[in-house]
Parts: C-alpha cells; structure tokens; sequence
C-alpha cells in the first residue's frame, strides 16, 4: 500500500496516511475539504545498491527458456546459448547487414 500526502484546506495541516486506492478515494469523497499532495512515489526493490544486484537463477533460466523459443529476439541474442559457428555466422550478417544499409 502506498503513503499518500494530504492536506486540509481548513486548517492547513498536513498529514501522510498509509491507504490502499479505494480508501483514498473514499477519504477524500468523504470530506471534500482534504486534498491530496503531488509527492513523488517510491519503487521498492531489492535490497542494497543496485549496482551490485545479482540475477536470481531461476530468473536465469525463464530468460533462458524464452531465449531458446525466440532465438532472433533481442531477448535471444542477450540470453540464449550460441555454438561458435552461431557467433561467427551472426557477426558475417551483422557485417553484411551494415555495408548495405549504407548504400
């Protein structure tokens, strides 16, 4: 649930409260003289620094299974398994694909 960011218009005060959407909405349909306050939201993610975020293995393996049914995607090409002969093949086209884009 998120913290909204209220204030009322009578008294000036302004208050935080910890609601789901439809409370909200019920709050300020219930008294028309509270408003809410633009702030900015947050993301909870994982924790600790995200630069030094690792990959769950069983995330791994769905990326790998997609991968494995959509080989051409960009999905495939960061995360499927290619033989040698595959990467040598895919940087001719690449190659290929570049000379005559700039014709």
């Amino acid at each position: 649930m998120p913290t909204f960011t209220f204030r009322n218009t009578k008294t000036g005060e302004e208050f935080d409260d910890f609601l789901t959407n439809s409370k909200r909405e019920e709050l300020l349909k219930k008294n028309p003289h509270i408003k809410q306050m633009p702030s900015m939201f947050s993301i909870a993610g994982s924790t600790g620094d995200n630069i030094d975020a690792k990959t769950d293995d069983g995330w791994k393996e769905v990326l790998a299974k997609g991968a494995e049914a959509h080989p051409d995607s960009e999905l495939g090409q960061r995360y499927g398994r290619k033989s040698a002969k595959q990467i040598k093949t895919d940087a001719v086209l690449a190659k290929h694909r570049h000379k005559w884009s700039n014709n």
